[in-house]
């Protein structure tokens, strides 16, 4: 009896300790699963989804299966799901506090930086050169630019066709804007060099890093390094042009960084910034200012084709604004303003559509979020799409965003907090000059009524969205 009361007493204890730690381990283990071994974790089914169109689904499937915040193995790294408005919140909150900016090795490899160089600490540092560029009364006075660029490449590429192929017209007009808002380029030769190579290192951004010849990844490695050539010989002539007093260090981004560079490395203190890096964050730049802006320029022409009350009401809109502007006049920030509908038919194409499924940070330190541990150095993604918190949300609504529109962290294509992104107001000027221009000019068919659309990286029609154009009777 004695025996049985001293081992009682003493495994008892023991055991129910033991149960304790299991269950306490058991609600801090992140759900999910890691896939297969080595690099190849959950590539497969991840790159799948994202090459057919269907990339939201990835997250879906595991959502419905481990809840709003699972662990997965992709792009060799180990990686957490945040989703839902909480999840964004929390990361938007505590940028640079316990997550900062991450990106897969793959981007890391097309923007090489040089080795005591990291690509998050650069990109805090090109961030704090950018508003002067980007924010509001910088942009005001590129709209007019904006819509001459645009006017003559519809004279040039639009105007006497009956037909056209819808992808690369819109690349033509994003990428030419990007270039000469970064770089002040208008050399069609020196836009064509800079072009050629840059489809590729796109589709290489977002790959699997594996670096010999015939994959993606080596294609946009070497269209990366062709590209950044081009735009070395850019900085010497500019270098050159300011020394000299022929260039102004405000006239465009290239020329203000360039002088900031150059106070940046007299100071003692700081860690040199070469040449190469300068032209692998101006690279970087040039890729966040145009497929985005791209993809959803497409979305919203492939929407309107849909949904023809929308496009009437997006049409009396626009031609509200041409009647009241004199003839000839380019539009303007004012007009803009004007234009609230269209901004909404927008911002529910992106609600949709987005140009991409989200966004990765990584974990400067150990913390919890709803319950789980995250340790320090693992990878975090937060999602754009959270149809749960809209009234049907597969129903195209444009009126979602009249008034104060939805739920905070519920839609960020543009980011949020400290990582808003510094060119939404540019690129919100760029899709509604070019939704003004096409809808006072157009109506349009799809010549491929089912076309499907494929992530390569960023979603496109495969068959890059041929349409018959059909003229108004009277241009207003």
């Amino acid at each position: 009896m004695d025996t049985l009361f001293l081992l009682s007493s003493t495994l008892l204890p023991i055991i129910a300790l033991f149960i304790l730690r299991h269950l306490f381990s058991q609600k801090t283990t992140i759900p999910g699963s890691y896939g297969w071994p080595l690099l190849i974790g959950e590539n497969i089914d991840y790159f799948k989804q994202l090459r057919s169109g269907t990339n939201e689904k990835f997250v879906m499937q595991r959502r419905k299966l481990y809840g709003d915040v699972f662990k997965t193995s992709i792009l060799g790294e180990k990686m957490v799901f945040l989703c839902g408005p909480e999840g964004n919140k929390f990361l938007f909150a505590n940028e640079n506090k316990l997550v900062e900016a991450w990106w897969p090795s793959s981007v890391k490899s097309i923007i090489k930086k040089s080795h005591d160089r990291s690509v998050t600490t650069e990109s805090a540092n090109v961030r704090q050169l950018l508003p002067p560029f980007l924010r509001p009364h910088a942009v005001k006075n590129y709209v007019a630019g904006m819509d001459s660029e645009l006017k003559q490449q519809f004279q040039d590429y639009w105007i006497g066709r009956d037909q056209v192929e819808v992808c690369p017209l819109v690349a033509k007009y994003t990428f030419s804007l990007a270039v000469k808002l970064l770089f002040g380029v208008r050399d069609p030769v020196e836009l064509e060099k800079l072009a050629v190579s840059f489809v590729e290192v796109v589709s290489g951004i977002i790959s699997v890093p594996i670096n010999i010849p015939g994959t993606r990844f080596n294609r946009g490695v070497k269209a990366a390094a062709r590209i950044c050539e081009v735009i070395n010989d850019i900085i010497a002539r500019r270098r050159k042009d300011l020394a000299d007093g022929t260039a102004d260090p405000s006239q465009n981004l290239l020329s203000h960084m360039i002088v900031e560079v150059d106070k940046h490395n007299q100071d003692k203190n700081n860690v040199s910034m070469t040449e190469g890096d300068l032209s692998s964050n101006l690279l970087g730049l040039l890729i966040g200012g145009y497929d985005t802006v791209n993809t959803t320029i497409v979305f919203i022409m492939m929407t309107l084709v849909d949904y023809p009350d929308v496009y009437q009401q997006v049409l009396k809109e626009q031609r509200e604004v041409a009647k009241a502007k004199p003839s000839g006049e380019l539009l303007n920030w004012d007009d803009l303003h004007k234009m609230k509908y269209s901004w909404n038919v927008a911002c529910e194409v992106l609600r949709m559509r987005p140009p991409t499924i989200g966004a990765f940070r990584v974990a400067k330190t150990d913390f919890t979020f709803a319950g789980f541990k995250i340790p320090k150095g693992w990878k975090l993604h937060y999602t754009h799409r959270n149809h749960e918190f809209f009234p049907h949300p597969e129903k195209f609504d444009p009126s979602r965003f009249d008034g104060v529109g939805p739920a905070p962290y519920t839609y960020v294509p543009f980011g949020g907090g400290p990582r808003m992104c510094p060119g939404n107001e540019y690129a919100r000027a760029k899709i509604l000059v070019f939704m003004h221009n096409i809808i006072t000019r157009y109506n349009w068919e799809r010549l491929i009524p089912d076309e499907k659309v494929v992530n390569d990286p960023f979603p496109r029609p495969v068959h890059r969205f041929p349409i018959k154009l059909i003229p108004h009777k009277t241009e207003s």
